[in-house]
């Protein structure tokens, strides 16, 4: 056998099917136990220099030809990356958004990633096509919108899909922009762009206003009420004093669960706001969208049916892979306006039945994952009472939560949790206030750090709260007052070394005087 024949023999080696599924026997198994694990695990937080080392030393040192198929250093990799990541399957996981997945739903992405089938276009994915189209009639029986009119798209992640809606809306408010951009496309009578948003607005929305050239001083604020709601009652002078000051509020972003607390807006009141108004309605429904597939909580999102566009993440509350997001308008031609392009690699001079199924023209990205299809085989398989089930016993979960922490004297409870977000502060009697946010940084990274429970933070009104997000069905109340009980041992420890820290300071203090 001569060097070619041999380079050959390797490289069909490498996609060899039996090759395959000996790495994928290895690949499940080892996942299986990691589902299986019945530990309570946060996150171990390795220092960066440390795993680059060991990272590093799992690369083959081969360079001239193709390296043979080692099973021990797959195996490594696999369990280094399960070690060092957030074990989201874990009841100690209580810190972020993203799910821990169905695991069939794993499965299909697997599937996905080795037929590879980009899903823009239906003749590079036909069934993830079917698939979208499927599941957008589904979801919107859920929505409420004209059957016949309305329209959805998958994206990469809620902030794709939030500065998606914007374009369009921006579009429709100012048609010459696309062509002449902001200085030609916008008559000076016609007022400088502008959209609405609270201050619980998620951060992608922001970065949406920069990316389109509106600017981050054209961004009015809406105030908002002590759970972080937007309030009707003074938004509507907001907007009517931007308009006085030269300002055409083109869309209004509201939030149907925030990240901060989860907070839902009241989507009718804010309806009844725009649409006299002219204004496009959007709902960032990244991560309480979901709440719809649930009987006993989709009032949470009572006047979904008015809004224009509605951004949904499966990868959240639906409990699929990331990314997989749903934006949803009202109207479909408002999903074409966002793009207004013409290529002829890719778009059909003459439309026909494939063609009415493509989706490039809708979204930014020319080749995109079928992400729709983790999500369609769970609903084929399981029905929709699985993401009901679910919901139900999270946000149920969630009050459990708060009932405990009331309880407690030495924590402060947040706000009433309106799905499966709750804030609270350790908060001990006699506790000088000016401290709390320090303290609470300290319990939040040294929690992190023991590695059994992982929970985040974030900042209510300038002071940091401790925050958990329940997305593990695992969870019970008796993981609930253990983790109670850790932050109040770490809580106690911290004071106590300050404490200790302050009589140092006083002693040296005294001894130079």
């Amino acid at each position: 056998m001569n060097g070619a024949e041999r380079n050959a023999d390797d490289l069909f080696a490498v996609f060899d099917s039996l090759h395959f599924h000996r790495a994928a026997e290895q690949s499940t198994l080892r996942l299986r136990r990691y589902l299986d694990d019945p530990e309570i695990k946060g996150l171990d937080l390795m220092e960066p220099a440390v795993l680059l080392k060991a990272a590093r030393e799992l690369m083959t040192t081969e360079r001239e030809r193709i390296a043979d198929f080692d099973e021990d250093r797959l195996a490594q990799i696999i369990d280094l990356y399960l070690n060092t990541g957030i074990h989201v399957h874990s009841p100690g996981y209580m810190g972020r958004q993203f799910s821990g997945v169905v695991p069939l739903a794993g499965l299909m992405d697997l599937v996905s990633s080795v037929t590879n089938q980009p899903s823009s276009f239906y003749e590079a994915g036909q069934l993830p096509n079917v698939a979208e189209r499927l599941m957008a009639d589904e979801l919107n029986r859920l929505i409420g919108w004209d059957p016949e009119t309305f329209a959805m798209v998958t994206t990469s992640g809620g902030s794709m899909a939030n500065l998606t809606a914007l374009l369009a809306a921006r579009n429709r408010a100012f048609p010459g922009v696309w062509a002449g951009g902001v200085a030609e496309g916008v008559a000076e009578a016609e007022g400088r762009p502008a959209i609405a948003i609270s201050e619980e607005a998620h951060y992608s929305v922001n970065r949406a206003a920069g990316v389109l050239g509106i600017g981050e001083q054209q961004i009015v604020r809406l105030p908002v009420d002590g759970h972080g709601r937007i309030r009707p009652d003074a938004a509507g002078p907001v907007l009517d004093a931007a308009a006085r000051a030269g300002l055409r509020v083109f869309c209004l972003v509201a939030s149907a669960g925030t990240t901060s607390m989860g907070a839902f807006d009241p989507l009718d009141e804010l309806a009844a706001l725009t649409r006299p108004r002219g204004i496009w309605l959007h709902v960032d429904g990244a991560h309480g969208a979901s709440l719809l597939v649930s009987e006993r909580h989709r009032d949470r999102l009572r006047g979904i049916a008015e809004a224009d566009s509605l951004t949904w993440d499966a990868h959240k509350m639906l409990f699929v892979p990331a990314p997989c997001t749903l934006l949803f308008y009202r109207d479909g031609d408002a999903a074409r306006g966002a793009f207004r392009q013409h290529a002829s690699y890719v778009f059909d001079e003459e439309p026909d039945v494939y063609s009415a199924f493509d989706s490039g023209d809708k979204n930014l990205e020319c080749t995109k994952r079928p992400m729709i299809m983790p999500l369609w085989t769970l609903w084929s398989v399981y029905g929709p009472a699985l993401f009901a089930r679910k919901i139900d016993h999270l946000c149920d979960l969630t009050r459990q939560a708060h009932r405990l922490l009331a309880a407690e004297p030495d924590f402060t409870v947040l706000h009433e949790p309106e799905a499966n977000i709750l804030c609270f502060r350790y908060d001990p009697e006699g506790f000088d206030p000016a401290e709390l946010h320090a303290l609470q940084l300290q319990i939040r990274n040294r929690v992190r750090a023991d590695g059994r429970f992982f929970i985040s933070k974030v900042d209510l009104d300038g002071v940091a709260a401790l925050r958990v997000v329940l997305m593990n069905h695992r969870i019970d109340a008796g993981h609930l007052a253990l983790l109670i009980s850790e932050i109040r041992t770490t809580g106690q420890r911290v004071l106590r070394e300050r404490a200790r820290a302050d009589r140092t300071a006083d002693h040296a203090d005294g001894s130079r005087s």
